[in-house]
């Protein structure tokens, strides 16, 4: 077929099956024969999510471009006032489309829907509407979703398939903890990283052959697994300890965040980010509560939390399992997260990351990360209301919590992004020197005198 530019963009388009609203449709056929585009945000977690997916019979990329191009070609197609991790979620796909890699004509794009009242579930009708403008209407959209929005005859998330992403989700969380708090520490630089892609092969290969999935299969994986990070050699020093939050995208991806966590780790910082259980979790105890507020069908109330005490006693698996080696903070359950967030926000402020963001401030600094990153696109409203708008109150539960909200935007600087968070570590390096952190493993009194002096050697 002769092409009219570089970009593979075909003169005549094809034709497509479509609903009766119009949709292209992901077929049968295409799931044979089309290369399914992903957007990256998780890369441990997502990481674990390809190979199932393409075991599942579907050619999947996620795409790692980053640059900024990604954002450039994200305004070019949507309005500046849609949210910051619109435009990069569709600039990725799009540009991917144009780069001349993929035959546009074999290609499908797939992108997440929560259902709620966010912008979340808006993303993929402003991609659909990009799609239209860059001449690519054509190209099949794939809405992942356990809401069962947007059915597609070549695409189904599988009780199988479910299952195999709610164990990888778990994993996921407990790679990146584990590597997370043995980073800072390791004697050889780079081992905890080698370690945790040494994990993601074996339980990829395990899940690909339908195992590792279960529970009674997690309760002997995870604990092998953290004792495997905690033979690792360290050096236990204090740190200053930052945990990360904020809007989900911004939060993991780091195409989102400027590189967050690198930028941290290169001042010297052990990083704490919250699994994606708690929000996993979050969401369905959302459908759960708008049952017993509206109601609703008692056979969904019925399936939906059986979906919530599933992923609660993996949750748990996990806890135990990191609870196994003292060297190790373990994650508190949702339901602690629920109730320490009573009484300062109301469960009825839900949409995006909602009092769950709240909560996970909160119990970042009970448990010692009072240094909190909290994350956020430009103008997001429950940001703005759930993160900025509760420093002051968890400031005064917690009077050590040393909060910097950041703004992300095309428009914001990376420059002045990192002098702000330069500011709050700063705060806590002075914390730091004056009260030593009790780390596991750290005989404090002897060793925090031992590391001062060595700083001070440093400077001096």
């Amino acid at each position: 077929m002769e092409m009219e530019n570089k970009y593979q963009i075909p003169v005549i388009p094809p034709k497509r099956e479509r609903d009766a609203n119009g949709r292209v449709l992901f077929t049968k056929q295409m799931k044979e024969e089309f290369t399914v585009l992903a957007p990256m945000m998780l890369p441990v977690h997502f990481g674990l999510f390809k190979p199932l997916f393409q075991h599942h019979g579907y050619n999947m990329v996620l795409l790692d471009s980053t640059g900024p191009e990604i954002a450039q070609t994200g305004l070019k197609y949507v309005h500046n006032d849609t949210c910051y991790p619109a435009l990069l979620v569709i600039g990725q796909l799009i540009h991917a489309l144009q780069s001349g890699k993929y035959d546009v004509t074999k290609t499908a794009l797939v992108i997440t829907q929560t259902g709620g009242g966010c912008r979340a579930s808006n993303y993929i009708h402003l991609l659909r509407k990009a799609l239209k403008k860059a001449g690519l209407e054509f190209v099949p959209v794939i809405s992942l979703n356990l809401s069962g929005m947007e059915k597609n005859p070549g695409f189904g998330l599988t009780l199988p398939l479910i299952r195999q992403l709610l164990a990888g989700m778990i994993y996921g969380d407990a790679l990146m903890l584990l590597r997370n708090q043995t980073a800072p520490y390791e004697v050889n630089r780079g081992d905890s990283e080698a370690l945790l892609q040494k994990w993601s092969e074996k339980l990829v290969a395990l899940m690909a052959k339908g195992k590792g999935c279960g529970q009674r299969d997690m309760r002997r994986l995870l604990p092998q697994m953290v004792a495997d990070f905690a033979a690792i050699p360290v050096n236990r020093v204090p740190k200053v300890k930052v945990g990360v939050v904020g809007e989900i995208y911004v939060k993991y991806a780091a195409l989102g965040n400027n590189d967050l966590e690198a930028f941290l780790a290169s001042q010297d910082c052990e990083v704490n980010v919250p699994g994606v259980a708690d929000f996993m979790l979050f969401k369905v105890d959302n459908r759960l509560e708008d049952i017993r507020l509206y109601g609703g069908s008692k056979a969904k109330y019925a399936v939906v939390n059986i979906l919530f005490q599933y992923i609660g006693k993996m949750q748990q698996i996990l806890i135990d399992a990191i609870s196994t080696q003292p060297c190790y903070v373990a994650p508190k359950p949702y339901s602690h997260l629920k109730e320490l967030v009573k009484g300062v926000v109301g469960y009825g402020s839900k949409m995006g990351e909602g009092w769950l963001l709240t909560a996970e401030m909160l119990d970042l600094a009970e448990n010692g990360y009072e240094n909190i990153v909290c994350t956020q696109p430009f103008g997001c409203l429950p940001n703005h209301i759930n993160g900025k708008g509760m420093v002051r109150r968890i400031t005064e539960i917690f009077e050590n919590a040393n909060i910097v909200p950041i703004d992300y935007d095309p428009g914001a600087t990376r420059v002045n992004q990192e002098n702000r968070i330069k500011l709050m570590l700063s705060i806590g390096r002075e914390r730091l020197a004056q009260t030593p952190m009790t780390l596991p493993g750290f005989a404090q009194d002897a060793d925090f005198a031992a590391y001062d002096a060595q700083q001070q050697a440093e400077v001096l």
